[in-house]
């Protein structure tokens, strides 16, 4: 892909008292009791904003299901965006490397680190031979093309075409056109598992990151707004 690189870098403590029958502390337990030091309460902390470093107790994506480039790429992104990307409890990727017919949308717990597949489509002008895989990607309006790079989720929103689905922003050169554009997630029958068995791989959009109609409203209202989504090839 000969885009330009750009430098990614990348409660409270309960307390237990017993109870004492009436009469029975003489004043030397009272003096007693006194005498012992009293740990003042420490408020809990509040989560660390979660940037390219995570705490190695919760390992990103423990089963290795998401491609070390598109991962290292993404949490690169989060530091880059970060006035962008507003919301930091999950992410969204895309790896266009992958077969269309297979899982290569991942929904990526940053706070417990596991992923969830999804299947998502692909711009027909980036698989102009309808091959199930994404070869081109372009920016420019009308190219029907895929777009990479990072991406803020934006709310969902509601089409007359298209129906429910998800807006967004591109952050980069590679994907600032994408309100222009119509770039967005929604649902579509040729996203649908019917499709996929019937014909093998997915359908192709306009560039907009189709899913099947059942992903669609769990996604839609997860998604919200200010997350990252990142899509690579």
């Amino acid at each position: 892909m000969r885009l330009a690189r750009r430098g990614f870098i990348l409660g409270g403590a309960a307390l237990l008292s017993g109870c004492a029958t009436a009469g029975a502390q003489t004043p030397g337990d009272l003096r007693a009791v006194a005498a012992l030091p009293v740990e003042p309460l420490v408020p809990p902390r509040s989560p660390g904003i979660i940037t390219s470093s995570l705490n190695t107790t919760r390992p990103l994506d423990p089963r290795g299901q998401v491609r070390k480039e598109l991962m290292d790429r993404a949490m690169a992104a989060l530091d880059i965006h970060d006035h962008r990307i507003t919301r930091r409890d999950r992410m969204y990727l895309v790896d266009f490397k992958k077969f269309s017919g297979d899982e290569r949308l991942y929904e990526v717990d940053l706070e417990g680190g596991s992923v969830t597949l999804m299947r998502t489509s692909h711009g027909r002008g980036s698989d102009p031979a309808h091959t199930g895989f994404a070869v081109n990607f372009s920016n420019t309006p009308d190219s029907h093309m895929s777009s990479v790079g990072a991406y803020a989720t934006a709310g969902a929103s509601h089409g007359a075409q298209q129906g429910p689905n998800v807006l967004l922003d591109g952050l980069e050169y590679t994907n600032n056109l994408a309100r222009e554009r119509a770039i967005i997630i929604h649902g579509a029958d040729y996203a649908d598992p019917a499709f996929l068995a019937r014909e093998g791989k997915l359908g192709r959009s306009y560039g907009c990151f189709s899913v099947a109609h059942h992903d669609l409203p769990a996604l839609r209202e997860r998604m919200g707004e200010g997350r990252l989504l990142f899509a690579w090839a």
